[in-house]
Parts: structure tokens; sequence; C-alpha cells
């Protein structure tokens, strides 16, 4: 065999193929000690024979380097050995690592060769308890097979215990051994708790924390911890090790000497274990304190009494002591777990524990007792449990001298405090003043009102009148007229105090029935008579509330006694039921019973106590009712209620007139859609058919369709979201919505009549000024879409517009609407005018004489202009024309001058300032009016400026120009000198050239 074929041959043997010869053969070929040691520890397989030979092979490879160790370290050798030191040994390691190396491998193999011996004595023990187990079943099937169960040296060893040989070797001990205890194996782990007593000892409570609760303590009772009563500690356990001595790799300082050499820091991981260790022995106190402990985990995880017991009288068997009195409270809890009610279903029944049974006091035990009951056996379950255990706490009261004649019926009544209803109902039926006292649970008829009182009026339950109305039955019926006015006003005083007693505050949020019981208690008996009666009519209220599905706690009457705002909240509740018949009939009836019963509810008893809605008026009643029917939907119950002969509804139509508007308001500010042929909306549209028609039911009508129309054109508030209807009506300047129409739509400027019949149904019919502003948007429109012939037929309408609200206005003063309509009409005429691509001269020049006409005087220079200018072209364009047709006609033409009339109506026009100005004074007016012109227009459209896009100024502006563009003052300069040459003709000035 050559050098490098054992290395080889091991290598690429498979763990499952090793075999005894295997590892002799080919590991016994190698010379170098710390390589097959390494591989013998690197190497764990199921096979108990072979792992035993890998084990027993690496530890002998590792002999030498002890010798060598030992050799190294001896310094004088006497009759006990030899010493050494640390510091030595850490000296030594580090200077010859590889006999470090191969003292830890020889600590990790010695270990795992004791583990091999645990695990062969864990399979003989587990295969007994498993053969005593079988020996229980006399007609086991699978008997004969435990006849063949492998032998100790089959590869199947590990299958009874469910770990791996391979596993069980380097797994933490500590999880093994509370694995074998979890399965119940109690023989493996008194094996491994007495050969590996150092490992596990410290975690023993671990390992029996790991035992089920269920399990018999009987089985596994040499276990538990006993008391050496010589020691007065805890019995110490005894030292069955596999090797009686020690290997010198074991020892502490060789161990300590290697873990600072780090020889191998990765061969085997750290423990892990969840528990603390606990080495030293416990002392009688806190072994008790351990066996509580345990009870408490039996009996919180199983309830099976009868376990912990017994785990009691085995702790008491070992020793251990003051576990008297815990025996005496586990009876206790028996007769709590099986002597009282429990819930049907498993899975509902409640865990408990010692700790929490000794922590209980009076009033928990009795919750405990009658937990499960129910209003059938309450009453006796009170009378056979409860009653002889309150019996029991007043004579172990009279035994220490304490004593106390109301622990029973203080203790029972903060139980009936603070059942739920249906329990109270059933106490209170077995303790009717009929029954005979010796039957009674409350015996007392003065403590039954009271508590009827305290727990009725604590209650926060909203749908158990029914209950509620047997308690009251079955309250003592005294029959005792209001006396004296003391007495009297005592009553009032004590109701009207109630009513602020049970509202919630921060010092006291909510009222409980044991405080109410307390500000009960020293009420006279015609106070509580009173009480009642009150009792009486809020039973009756809370009743026709809870049909109508809006039930309240009794307590919300008294609170509400005397506040109208609380009774309007709860009345408008009422009214906006939902779930109506389908039935046109029914829904009728059930309207108008849901009419009687809120009347109902505002009327005063015959005892003078007042209602739910006491407080409101009988008109505030039917308008919430009408205000509800409507918002409902259902127009035509509520139109056939209005006009029904002897209609019960007595409102004004005004009044009805104002709750319609308003809640097709609502409807509106609720509507996802604008659309009203659908939805919310159409409900909005539909509700202002109820009344008779008016003047304000037509104008919400137009708002509305205005709105649909809206909507129609998919105007976006922000970028992939539609206008809402909530935000046209929260829209103050509605006119900005046209504007919006016309820049999102791109042909709605064709569609005058569409866009002014939107107008007007928005609110702005008979508004000239917003029909002036809405012309000059749409001419404004039509300019930028270069449509000019629409913008000439919008603007000569809205010319007539403008003449037309001039010639009505009247008055000495300027009037401010008739200026804001001129200043829109003269920048639109005057806008359409100038442009160059609009090539109707004529058209032009009437509307530039209509921007004279209503322009400003300090904006008579800008529009003159372009009068100007537009009547150049036109002239060099006549010329031009002639020019081409004959020489006559063209040497006519150059004697061509403007006509005086056109001059002399230019001068007609009163110019403000001094008409001999000179050339400097024009150019400054020239320049003022050229800077002014393009901020005066009073709204922009969708974005666009008011003078068009700046595409259409930038093609107009490189048309007038005569040159190439300029920029900054170059711009400014020839505006102004154009402006000034346009004024000095306007003045009489020769033409040049």
């Amino acid at each position: 065999m050559s050098t490098n074929e054992p290395y080889t041959l091991w290598l690429k043997t498979e763990d499952r193929e090793l075999t005894v010869d295997l590892v002799r053969d080919v590991l016994a070929a190698v010379d170098n000690d710390l390589w097959v040691a390494a591989a013998c520890a690197d190497r764990l397989v199921d096979d108990v024979v072979a792992q035993r030979a890998l084990l027993e092979l690496g530890i002998s490879r590792t002999s030498s380097a002890v010798d060598r160790a030992k050799a190294s370290l001896l310094q004088q050798p006497d009759s006990a050995g030899t010493f050494w030191t640390r510091e030595t040994l850490n000296m030594y390691f580090t200077q010859v690592p590889e006999d470090a190396q191969l003292c830890q491998i020889r600590a990790i193999l010695l270990e795992r060769l004791d583990r091999l011996s645990s695990f062969v004595e864990v399979y003989k023990a587990v295969q007994v308890q498993e053969d005593d187990i079988a020996d229980e079943w006399e007609d086991d099937p699978w008997a004969n097979d435990l006849d063949n169960a492998p032998s100790v040296k089959s590869d199947n060893l590990s299958a009874d215990l469910q770990i791996p040989l391979s596993e069980f070797l380097i797994n933490d001990l500590v999880d093994v051994t509370c694995f074998l205890a979890s399965h119940e194996l109690y023989p493996a782990v008194r094996t491994l708790m007495t050969h590996h007593s150092p490992a596990l000892w410290p975690f023993r409570f671990t390992v029996l924390n790991s035992i089920p609760t269920h399990s018999l303590p009987s089985d596994y009772s040499d276990l538990l911890p006993a008391y050496d009563i010589d020691q007065d500690t805890e019995r110490s356990p005894s030292l069955m090790n596999w090797r009686t001595v020690i290997d010198w790799v074991e020892s502490p300082e060789v161990g300590e000497a290697l873990r600072d050499a780090q020889a191998l820091p990765e061969v085997e991981s750290a423990p892990d274990t969840m528990s603390e260790p606990m080495s030293a022995c416990l002392g009688p106190q806190e072994l008790t304190a351990w066996y509580r402990r345990r009870v408490d985990d039996i009996i919180s995880s199983t309830g099976m009494l009868d376990i912990a017991l017994a785990t009691v009288q085995h702790g008491a068997s070992l020793g251990v002591p003051d576990l008297d009195e815990l025996g005496e409270d586990l009876s206790l809890l028996t007769r709590l777990v099986y002597h009282t009610s429990q819930p049907k279903e498993a899975h509902n029944a409640e865990d408990w524990t010692l700790g929490r049974w000794r922590s209980m006091d009076p009033a928990q035990v009795i919750q405990a007792y009658l937990a499960y009951s129910t209003s059938e056996t309450v009453a006796a379950d009170i009378l056979h449990l409860v009653m002889p255990y309150l019996f029991v706490l007043e004579a172990r009261a009279e035994r220490t001298g304490q004593s106390d004649p109301n622990l029973a019926t203080r203790f029972l009544y903060e139980y009936v405090l603070n059942a739920p209803l249906p329990i109270v109902a059933a106490i209170f039926e077995a303790s009717k003043p009929t029954l005979p006292v010796s039957r009674r649970i409350v015996r007392n008829d003065e403590d039954i009102a009271r508590l009827a009182l305290a727990c009725l009026y604590g209650s926060d339950s909203r749908d158990e009148w029914s209950t509620m109305g047997v308690i009251f039955e079955c309250l003592p019926a005294w029959d005792i007229p209001l006396g004296t006015d003391h007495e009297v006003d005592e009553a009032h005083t004590t109701v009207a105090s109630l009513g602020a007693f049970v509202t919630p505050s921060t010092m006291q949020p909510h009222c409980s029935a044991a405080v109410l019981f307390l500000f009960f208690k020293p009420l006279s008996l015609v106070a509580l008579s009173r009480a009642l009666d009150i009792l009486d009519v809020h039973l009756e209220c809370g009743e026709i509330l809870s049909r109508w599905n809006v039930s309240v706690p009794l307590h919300w009457f008294l609170q509400s006694a005397n506040d109208a705002t609380e009774q309007r909240a709860r009345a408008n509740r009422m009214a906006r039921r939902t779930g109506s018949s389908s039935d046109e009939m029914r829904r009728r009836t059930d309207w108008e019973r849901l009419l009687e019963d809120m009347q109902k509810l505002r009327a005063t008893s015959e005892t003078g106590i007042k209602g739910a809605f006491g407080l409101l008026s009988g008109e505030e009643v039917s308008s919430i009712f009408l205000s509800g029917l409507l918002s409902s939907g259902l127009f035509d119950v509520a139109h056939a209620i209005l006009l029904q002969p002897h209609s019960k509804l007595h409102l004004s139509a005004a009044v009805v007139e104002s709750i319609c508007l308003s809640v097709s308001r609502e409807f509106y500010d609720n509507a996802s859609s604008g659309n009203y042929k659908t939805g919310d909306m159409k409900l909005a549209y539909d509700c202002l058919a109820v009344p008779p028609p008016s003047e304000r039911l037509a104008r919400e009508r137009d708002f509305i369709e205005a709105t649909s129309r809206l909507s129609s054109f998919n105007i976006s508030s922000r970028p992939g979201v539609q206008l809402s209807p909530l935000e046209i009506r929260l829209t103050e300047d509605r006119l900005s919505l046209v504007s919006r129409v016309l820049s999102s739509t791109a042909d709605a400027y064709k569609h005058t009549e569409v866009i002014l019949d939107l107008l007007y149904k928005l609110g702005y019919r008979g508004n000239a000024i917003a029909e002036v502003k809405t012309l000059a948007m749409l001419s404004d429109t039509a300019l930028q879409a270069e449509d000019f012939t629409r913008a000439y037929e919008t603007s000569k309408r809205m010319i007539e517009t403008v003449s037309n609200f001039r010639a009505e206005a009247s008055g000495g003063t300027i009037d401010p609407t008739v200026q804001e309509a001129s200043e829109v009409c003269w920048v639109a005429c005057y806008q359409l005018g100038r442009q160059l691509e609009f090539h109707d001269v004529a058209k032009k020049q009437e509307l530039l004489g209509r921007a004279l006409e209503f322009c400003p005087s300090d904006k008579l220079s800008d529009v003159l202009t372009s009068w100007r200018r537009l009547q150049k072209d036109d002239l060099d364009n006549r010329r031009d024309y002639l020019a081409h047709r004959s020489p006559t006609r063209q040497r006519s033409s150059a004697s061509w001058k403007p006509t005086s009339s056109l001059q002399a109506r230019l001068m007609d026009l009163h110019m403000p300032g001094n008409p001999f100005m000179n050339a400097e004074d024009a150019a400054v007016l020239a320049g003022k009016a050229f800077n002014r012109v393009a901020s005066n227009f009073p709204f922009a459209a969708g974005g666009q400026r008011w003078l068009g896009s700046s595409a259409s100024r930038a093609r107009s502006d490189s048309r007038e120009s005569s040159g190439p563009r300029l920029d900054g003052e170059d711009v400014s300069v020839q505006a102004s000198r154009a402006l000034q040459k346009g004024i000095g003709w306007l003045l009489g000035a020769d033409d040049e050239g």
C-alpha cells in the first residue's frame, strides 16, 4: 500500500460503509497520530461496534502525546506522583501545539466513549420498559416482535430511542435527558442521571420539569428531590461514573490549559441549555417551593388534581416539610373543580393553578363557584355552594375574634352587583317578596329595590330589555303617595342628582353598579318608590328605542334628562334608520309607526315623568323625522305623509322646504359622481320635488344640473382625479369652473349657448358681469384656436351685452360694475382686433373702434397704435393691389390720402392732457400705456393668459416689428417709438414718408 493510499481510501469511504476491519486496516497504516485521532473524532456513525472501534483507536493514538506531556512537565517525583503548574502547561501546549491538539481530541473521544456506554445501557433500559408495557397487553398483536428486537450491535439500535447514535454522542446531554424524560423513558433518564451525574445534577430540575405533568409520580418517584433531615438540605446523588479514575486530560488543570491554548476551538459547541444550572443542594423551603410549583404546573396544564395530590404525597414521604397545608388547599380546589357547574365544551374549561386559588379573596371564590352557572342553575348553586362557603367564612372570622354579621350579605350583594343581567334576573326571581323568607336569596325588600336600580342603571347592556322587564316585575310594589312637600322635594332632588351622578367625568369615567348601590343605600322609602316610577318610564322608552335599532344603556336616560342636545342627537339617529321593507304600503306603515313612537318618547307620563325626548318640541321632532325620512330616499312616502288629510307632521311649508334643501345638499355633498341621473346626485335632485315648487328649489335644481354638466366635461381637480361635486360646491368663484371647462375641452367654445346655460345654472342668471366675462372667455378660447369667425361673433354678442348694460345704468356716479364690464369688453375687442392672423379688416376695425369706445382714456394710445397700424397695412395692401392692376391706378393711388372723415372721428375723441404735448411727453405716455396693456385683463382661462398664448403673441410681435426681434430694453425702445409715432399722428402731425 502506497503512502497516500490510506488517506485516499479513508476519505472516499462513506460513514455508512465503515466497519471495524476497515477502521483498523486503513487507519493502522497511517503513522500520523494527529491525523488518525482527528479522523476518529471527525467520523460519527450509528453502528455501535464501529463507533466503539473508532473511539478506542483514536484514544490509543493520543496516548503518546499524554506521555510526552507528562515527561516534559515532570518537576519532582515523589510518592504522590508528579506535579505541575498551569503556567508550565500553557507554555508546553504553546510550544507543542500538536500535543495540545491530541490531548484535546483525547478528551473529546473519552467523553464520547462514556456516552457510547450510556447509549447501550439506555437502549437496554428502554427495551425492558417496552417489554413491561407489552406484558400489560395480553392480546397485543405485536408482542412477538419484541422477542426479535435487534442486538446492541445492530445499526438500528436507536430506533426505539428516536435519537441516532451519531446525534446522541454530540448533542447536549441535558437536552437528550430532557427529551427522554418528556417521552417518559424513566429507566433511560435514571441511567444518564446515574452515570453522568456531574454533568446532569446541576440541571436536575430542568429534567424534572420536562416530565409530562400528567405522568404518575410513582413512575419517577426515585427522581424526585428528597430531603435529608440529618443534613437539613436536599439529598445529594451518588456518583457512578463509567471510569473509576479520570484521565489525565480530564483533570481541571489540563482542561483549563487546553482552553487557554485553544487547541481545537471549533471541535465541540457549547451546551445549548435554556435553564440556569443549580449545583448546590436546595434547602427545605426551596424544596417545598419546587413542589408547589410542580403542583401548580400540573393543575394549570392538565387540571388533574389526583396527580397533583399524589405528587404532594410522594414529596411528603421523601421528607419534604410544609406540604400538609398544600394538601388541604388541593382538597378545597377539588371541591371547586368537581362540584360546580362546568362548561359544556372541554376547550372552554378554565385552567386553575394552586397559586391562583390561594391568591383569591372571598369575592373571587364566589365568582369561581358561579362562573359557569346559568340562569337556570345559579339560584341552586348559590344556596348549595356559595351560602355554605360564606357561613364558613363567618365561622372563621368568629374563631379569630373578628366577628362580622354582615359578611355573608356583603359578599353576596357584591356578586349580584357585578353579575350579568340574566343571572341577576334569576337571583331576583329566587328573591321575590311573595316567596317564603327561608327560600329567598335576598331577603330584604328595600335591598332588592336598591340592588335592582343599581344593576339596571349601572349596566351597559343595550338589548336585554326583556330581562330588565323580568327584574322590574320581581321588585316590591309600594303604593306610597307623595306625602309632605319635604318628601316630594327629596324625591325630585334624588332623581335630579342621580343624572349628574351617572354622567361620566375625569374622576369617574364609568359609574358602576357597586357605586350606584352606595348612592341608593341611604334613600328613604319614598325616594326609592319614586325611583322605581322613573325606572318604569325609562324601561318603556328603552324598548321603543331598541325596536328601531337605536338602543342605549339605561343610564343614558338619566344622563340626557336635562340635555336637549343629546336627546336631539338620539332622535336624529332614530329617524335615520335603514332596512325598510320593499313593499310601499309596508314602508309607509313603518314610518308612520316610527313617527308615532318618536312622539311617544317626548310625551309625559301620568306620574309627571318626561320621556326620552321630553326636552324637544313637537315641531322639532317632526322636523327630525322628516329629515330622516328624506335621507332614506323614500320621497314617495314622504310626499304621501305630507299630503294625507290628517297628517301627524305639523310643519309649515317653509320648514318643509328648508328640510328638503338641507337633505338634498347632504346627498349632494356625499355624491361620488356629478351625474344627476344616478346615485346620490339623483337623490339630491329628486328630493327637491317633494315640497311645492319655489325659487329656492329651482336655483338648487339648476345648480345640480350644472354640476352634472360640469362632470360630463371630466374636469380634474388634480392629476388623475376628477373634480368631485363637493369641490364644485366649495368653489368660491364658480366662474372659474367655466374657465376650466373651456381650458380642458378643445371645442367647448363652439357651444356658446351651452356654456351660457351652464353659467346661468351656476347661479349667475341675470349677472351681466359674469355673462360678459364668460363671453370674453369664449372669444379668447376661439382666438387661441384661431377660429376668428367664432371669436368675432362672440365678441359682437359681448359688445351688445355691454352696450345694453351701459344703457341701463343711470345716475351721476359711474357704476363700478359698468366699468368692470367695459374693461373686460374693450380688452377682448382689442386683443382680437390686433391679431394679424385675422384678415377681415372691416371686422377688426369695428372691434378696435369698440375698444376705443369702451377703454379708459389712459389706454387710448395703445388702441390707437393698433388702429393706425391696421389702417396703414390696409392702405399698403390696396396700393399693392392697384399697382399690379394698372399704371394709371398706381399713379392715382400714390396720391391717395386718408380721408378727413376718419381723422375727424379720431380728433373728436376726448384725449386727456394737453393736446400740444411735446414728443417726449408722448413717448412717456405711450410707454406707460404699452406696459399696462398686458396686465389689465381681469382673469385667466385654464392657466392661459388673457392676452393669448405665448406662441400667438410671438407671431403677432414678429409680424408687427419691421426688423429683427429684439430683447430687453431694445424692445421697449422700439415699442415706445412706435407708440409715440401713433400718438403724434393722432395729434395731427404729418405722416412720415
